[in-house]
């Protein structure tokens, strides 16, 4: 019997080596005094508040610097963090800043980036010798990847537009051009270092205060990276490029539960034989990355590392696609050599084939069940609460599905009263008869998407995947947060040994 599925399986995964229960709360749905949540006192406040309802886990989407959508699945870099999430509270503490700057109610991102620049001078003028030490230790350590982004980002505000129509000596990354644009553009690079070291130290303090109090933070990595981000622009061998630096082919899905004519996501997919032969270092490096900011990791699409679905990048749908094979087993192989304490799970779902389901137990990676999924196709469905196993992470949905209030009110009536069937027709009202199943469930991990645990309708949800308005902008207020909310929590958590 494989150890994954064995009855007394014991996960060698510190996520798995006891039940526990999370909640998913992105950090741009926090609330604040900006355009987005930030790393702030709202960001310590809900870690108080995790404890208080006896919650060790606090899932968080992917931190990259984000683009005109706010996708966090399409960040310009894939280890920068978002300069949005920064908080003015560090800066004004250290005194590098003299005040908050004045707005009307909502702090603008044009104000925040300008209060980063007077911070910056700030930090010229009056840091000590011990903060100057460690912005120098950090722009050490980050080397790797901060200089590249760091210019990338700076010709991003000279030039506009996406890297590819930059000149082509630019581009192309010229040795001449992009000595000269260093040369040219010192300030500027100065103030994107300043500003990822302010994101690294005020990440690295709230995990702290996090870890400290119980709390892990479980983050989530894309498996594939934006067409114009730095790690593209300054490393196109690695991706499926044509000359110019356009994509020959680009990543998505096809058709399935989520849209009709699959997802065409525009990612360059990778070119898997150089990758082989740097032995996949960039994958090392950049799970080594975002070990440190997190206590476990989330692969997203797992099943892309068996084999991707490869749109011609003329084409407008992801219909016309093809399944390619990867080589996942090479790669983890790799990771578990280099990074021998990486903790992740695998986002297993869409089509999974036995082929990747090997893969996942393979490497004792934790998979994902959706209650949501649950209640369609008979009892052999997988998501099922009795088809469940220690080494999974249960949800009642995730940030691509609708609330589970959203839900269950779209239903059909037959779907409706067989949901209610199977619930044992609760006197609790939607979505407590759901979450109090992800609670009970074998799975070693339950993850509780916070519009849930508010118990909030569709309105509220994070994202509806093949669409392109109105997502990622999702955010509460304290006020919606019932006065019995923790004890509620803690009383079921208890109850199912959590």
């Amino acid at each position: 019997m494989n150890e994954a599925t064995d009855p007394q399986f014991q996960s060698t995964h510190q996520l798995l080596t006891r039940r526990r229960a999370g909640i998913l709360l992105h950090i741009t749905s926090l609330p604040g005094p900006a355009e987005v949540g930030d790393l702030g006192s709202n960001a310590y406040r809900f870690v108080d508040f995790l404890v208080s309802c006896g919650m060790s886990v606090w899932q968080i989407l992917p931190i990259g610097p984000t683009m005109h959508d706010n996708s966090p699945y399409q960040s310009s870099s894939v280890y920068a963090g978002n300069p949005r999430l920064i908080s003015l509270e560090m800066p004004l503490q250290h005194g590098w800043l003299d005040e908050m700057p004045e707005s009307d109610g909502v702090l603008s991102e044009s104000v925040r980036s300008y209060a980063i620049k007077l911070a910056w001078e700030g930090f010229k003028e009056r840091a000590n010798s011990e903060e100057r030490d460690d912005l120098q230790r950090f722009m050490a350590e980050q080397k790797n990847w901060l200089e590249d982004y760091a210019l990338f980002q700076a010709l991003r505000q000279e030039e506009g537009g996406c890297w590819w129509d930059w000149p082509k000596t630019l581009r192309d990354r010229e040795p001449q051009a992009i000595a000269m644009a260093r040369a040219r553009l010192t300030e500027s690079i100065d103030v994107i270092r300043f500003e990822q070291y302010l994101f690294y130290t005020e990440w690295m303090n709230l995990k702290h205060y996090a870890n400290e109090r119980g709390v892990l933070l479980f983050g989530d990595v894309p498996i594939f990276v934006a067409h114009d981000s730095a790690e593209v622009w300054a490393h196109r061998e690695i991706f499926d490029l044509l000359e110019d630096g356009h994509p020959r082919v680009v990543a998505g899905v096809p058709p399935d539960y989520f849209s009709a004519t699959g997802q065409r996501w525009g990612n360059p997919l990778y070119c898997w034989d150089r990758l082989e032969a740097e032995d996949f270092s960039f994958w090392i490096n950049r799970l080594r990355v975002q070990s440190t900011l997190f206590d476990f990791l989330r692969i997203d699409h797992f099943r892309g590392f068996e084999a991707y679905w490869e749109i011609p990048a003329e084409e407008q749908t992801a219909e016309n696609g093809q399944w390619v094979e990867a080589p996942g087993e090479k790669l983890f192989k790799w990771l578990y050599q280099a990074l021998p304490e990486l903790e992740l799970v695998a986002e297993d779902l869409g089509v999974i084939t036995p082929e990747v389901d090997a893969l996942r137990k393979a490497y004792h990676l934790p998979g994902m069940k959706i209650l949501q999924f649950a209640f369609s196709g008979g009892a052999d469905n997988p998501y099922l609460p009795f088809h469940h196993t220690q080494d999974s992470v249960v949800y009642t949905g995730t940030h691509d599905n609708d609330t589970t209030l959203g839900w269950y009110k779209g239903l059909d009536d037959s779907t409706r009263e067989f949901v209610d069937d199977y619930l044992g027709k609760s006197r609790e009202i939607m979505p407590w008869p759901l979450i109090r199943v992800a609670l009970a469930s074998r799975a070693n991990l339950a993850v509780l998407p916070f519009q849930d645990v508010l118990g909030l309708d569709g309105d509220h949800r994070m994202n509806t995947p093949g669409t392109i308005e109105g997502n990622w902008n999702w955010r509460f207020e304290w006020e919606q947060v019932k006065s019995n909310t923790a004890e509620r929590l803690l009383h079921r958590l208890k109850m199912y040994g959590r």
